[in-house]
């Protein structure tokens, strides 16, 4: 490596302290604000943010909750799938995809992924179809939407629900095939999001929130989202005790107003990583679909001496992640599906393969810098 690490300032995955520091005074009177009112549950800010989250996202419902696993039980509650249909989910992708369709009693059926996207799968969706099949949720991974022009035309003409998981792709858009353009998690019955910190656009502790474009749907998430009432003591729906706290909605609320820089920002790093590290053998940058727009919550390359790769950074002071280790249907809570390793060959192979690198709106150029001279020299060099 030409360049010493000493001679670059320390990296991060996620600098959060460096990201609120230009924004500090606004989130400080937000949460006084909220201190002066003393209306920690329900109060005005939670109200003020779904409005102005519906208007980014062009007008679509938004009904906050507590956070994005709840969001995605709400989702498949607001459906009243009889127990035991199957819900079709990614083999490649967080856990609480999963774990939200197996704790209301329905059955998580796995699906493989794209190879290039990380995606669903739409033909592997259509072959897992059964009669007993009530939903899809496409997850719209690290920053990009999933197809949902193909996942659309499968839950419509078997007449299914789809949900979009997008807790990790908050302000993409999606071109349909009319060419109309739309906001990721707004093209489903439902969709959902985390505002988990780490998330583009994150609270300082959980939140989430679900999307809708059916106003019926929206006044029955809202109800199941607080007990199952509309009016105190007087319960129409079994329902959760799932809301966004006052003093997270008011934070959200100044993040959002910054939400459009921040993404820009990825995009710029996102585009610096391409040109640095684009042609280098035994790398794959990502691929971006020309349909969606990324917003990148991660830069995830796929490499063929991953283990080593991330060693070989470890060693130089750059951090990276593996987004996932182990696929959905190996975890070990869910051998009672009955898979077993072979069944989703690619999920699998990108469980081996994949790394995500530092990627957050407050990387400096020399930092960025550093990490593709530590990329490219691995692989040029085969260390």
């Amino acid at each position: 490596m030409p360049t010493s690490p000493a001679s670059v300032p320390a990296i991060s995955l996620l600098d959060l302290a460096a990201q609120h520091a230009p924004i500090q005074a606004e989130l400080d009177a937000a949460l006084q604000a909220v201190l002066r009112e003393a209306a920690f549950i329900q109060g005005p800010a939670v109200g003020e943010f779904a409005r102005e989250l519906s208007q980014f996202l062009g007008q679509a419902d938004v009904i906050p909750c507590g956070n994005g696993t709840d969001a995605l039980q709400l989702a498949l509650m607001s459906l009243r799938l009889p127990a035991g249909s199957e819900v079709i989910v990614p083999a490649f992708t967080y856990v609480a995809t999963m774990e939200a369709v197996a704790i209301l009693g329905l059955r998580p059926v796995c699906a493989d992924v794209l190879p290039d996207t990380f995606g669903l799968d739409p033909a592997a969706v259509a072959a897992a179809l059964t009669p007993r099949t009530g939903a899809i949720i496409a997850v719209h991974l690290f920053g990009q939407c999933a197809d949902l022009h193909a996942l659309s035309a499968v839950a419509r003409q078997h007449g299914i629900a789809l949900i979009e998981d997008n807790a990790q792709a908050i302000g993409a858009t999606y071109r349909l095939a009319d060419h109309e353009t739309v906001f990721a998690g707004t093209v489903g019955e439902v969709g959902t999001t985390s505002f988990f910190p780490s998330k583009n656009l994150g609270a300082l502790g959980d939140g989430g929130a679900l999307f809708t474009r059916d106003a019926a749907r929206a006044t029955f998430l809202r109800q199941l989202a607080n007990h199952g009432q509309t009016r105190k003591y007087y319960h129409e729906h079994i329902g959760l005790n799932s809301r966004l706290d006052t003093l997270q909605a008011a934070v959200l609320r100044v993040k959002l107003r910054h939400l459009p820089t921040w993404i820009t920002a990825r995009q710029q790093v996102a585009a610096f990583y391409d040109a640095a590290l684009s042609g280098l053998a035994g790398l794959q940058v990502p691929v971006r679909d020309p349909r969606s727009t990324h917003v990148f919550h991660q830069y995830t390359l796929t490499v063929a001496r991953r283990d080593e790769l991330q060693q070989h950074l470890r060693e130089q002071g750059i951090p990276s992640v593996v987004y996932y280790p182990v696929p959905t249907h190996l975890q070990p809570a869910y051998q009672y599906l009955g898979y077993r390793a072979g069944q989703f060959p690619v999920a699998e192979a990108l469980c081996r393969t994949v790394l995500s690198l530092p990627i957050h709106p407050t990387l400096t150029s020399a930092q960025l810098a550093y990490v593709g001279e530590a990329v490219g020299y691995f692989c040029r060099r085969g260390v």
